[in-house]
């Protein structure tokens, strides 16, 4: 299982855990879903729709089933200028190759290591993705659609790296 553990949620809900399910509703893939924690009208529609692609009982409730169906909702890694977790590597690979088109300055060869350079490139990213610009790859830019068929930053670095 995906999401072990969790609490049934539904509309009206808030916190970490409609954090995890909206994560996880983004990487069905459904980007109307913001992740911001509230589960409100979208995340219902979400749900709902993920329920009847998936052959559950449709009521718009996420609980235990509809975990268990649904991809992990954990977070990605918050990265930043100091950072030398192992998606930084899987990260700087991703903004290199496309950084070809010009769209954002490269971070330079993937090394590992959140310097500078990676900092320039995901604000160029953030820029064209249009989120905030801050340098740091937090839930937002994670969630910035590619033009690839339904890929994200998330998905294109590897959502081996999010938490169980």
């Amino acid at each position: 299982m995906s999401n072990p553990g969790q609490p049934i949620i539904k509309r009206g809900s808030q916190g970490d855990v409609v954090r995890r399910a909206q994560r996880a509703l983004r990487r069905v893939p459904d980007h109307s879903v913001a992740v911001d924690g509230i589960f409100g009208a979208v995340t219902e529609t979400a749900v709902e729709n993920f329920q009847d692609g998936a052959g559950l009982d449709v009521d718009g409730i996420v609980g235990d089933k509809t975990w268990e169906a649904l991809p992990n909702g954990g977070a990605m890694p918050t990265l930043k200028v100091g950072s030398s977790h192992g998606a930084v590597a899987d990260l700087q690979k991703v903004l290199h190759s496309g950084s070809v088109e010009g769209d954002w300055p490269s971070p330079g060869e993937p090394d590992g290591e959140f310097g500078s350079a990676t900092k320039t490139s995901v604000e160029g990213f953030q820029k064209w993705g249009d989120v905030d610009i801050d340098g740091i790859v937090g839930d937002e830019t994670w969630s910035v659609p590619l033009h690839a068929a339904s890929a994200t930053l998330e998905t294109a670095v590897g959502l081996k790296w999010a938490d169980g």
